[in-house]
């Protein structure tokens, strides 16, 4: 494995290994890594010849300055799990490599980066698609790899895919969750043990809500899954949305959707957790 910071030397390497015939599949991240990374890791190298994996925290995805400041960066960690998932390349570079100038652009997509992540988080999607169209510029892969727990950004990327008419595959892969149900995310190692213990009631009441629903309006499902989780003590639910999977469009009756999917944003404390569940059930 080979580790890189600097995009010359990169694009010298995936360059040879092209000419080789070499299929090179992506997997970018801010580090932090955990077993969900590394499932996409896996998949990615055995679906390629080569795989690349980025590892950096973006600052112009945050608009939350704090949050920028207290993501975990655990690079030797990260890079020892890498090797022994098969990775080929890490790249690693700094904010001065991949920011020599500010990038001013503006993307419009419309209502998938809107709604959600987008209306709380206003200027997320439009860094995410900077860093994410770079990246893809720079590794030039043939598919990339982006985990489900993140369902509006895979949304967003294909949105950007298109518009920047970039020759990438974008793979989602299923969200990994631990044993108690609370989905893999590199916060969650910021929760204190007693929050780590009330988080995977969002996964459970997401769950309950599957059953809940077949007998209630959209609505109601959504108002039966904020109360059940706001009525925890250190838990309260930024939103959840039940929405059409593929254009985000809210669904008002199930009849509206093949495919519903329920998205959640919870504060647990100080901590923003997010998660999904799919109604994909005949109502």
């Amino acid at each position: 494995m080979k580790t890189i910071d600097n995009i010359k030397e990169l694009k010298q390497h995936l360059s040879e290994e092209r000419g080789a015939n070499k299929r090179i599949g992506f997997v970018p991240t801010m580090g932090a890594l955990h077993d969900g990374h590394i499932s996409l890791v896996h998949k990615c190298v055995n679906e390629n010849d080569i795989c690349v994996v980025s590892i950096f925290v973006n600052p112009t995805q945050f608009n939350d300055k704090n949050d920028l400041i207290t993501y975990p960066r655990t690079l030797e960690h990260d890079l020892s799990l890498l090797e022994s998932a098969g990775c080929d390349y890490v790249f690693t570079p700094d904010e001065k490599e991949m920011y020599p100038e500010p990038d001013k652009r503006f993307f419009d997509f419309g209502r998938v980066a809107e709604v959600m992540e987008g209306k709380y988080r206003p200027g997320h999607f439009n860094g995410v698609a900077q860093i994410v169209s770079k990246l893809f510029s720079i590794v030039e892969p043939g598919k990339a790899y982006f985990g489900e727990k993140d369902f509006q950004q895979i949304a967003v990327i294909k949105t950007m895919v298109k518009q920047l008419d970039q020759k990438v595959e974008i793979v989602p892969c299923p969200i990994l969750r631990e044993k108690d149900g609370l989905a893999l995310s590199s916060r969650n190692v910021r929760l204190s043990p007693e929050q780590r213990q009330k988080a995977p009631l969002i996964a459970r009441v997401l769950e309950e809500s599957t059953n809940f629903a077949n007998e209630r309006s959209v609505q109601e499902t959504i108002d039966f899954v904020c109360n059940s989780i706001n009525k925890e003590d250190e838990m309260r639910v930024e939103y959840y949305e039940i929405v059409d999977s593929e254009t985000l469009e809210p669904v008002n009756k199930w009849s509206d959707s093949n495919d519903p999917v329920g998205c959640i944003t919870v504060y647990c404390g100080e901590v923003r957790l997010i998660d999904n569940i799919h109604y994909n059930k005949a109502f």
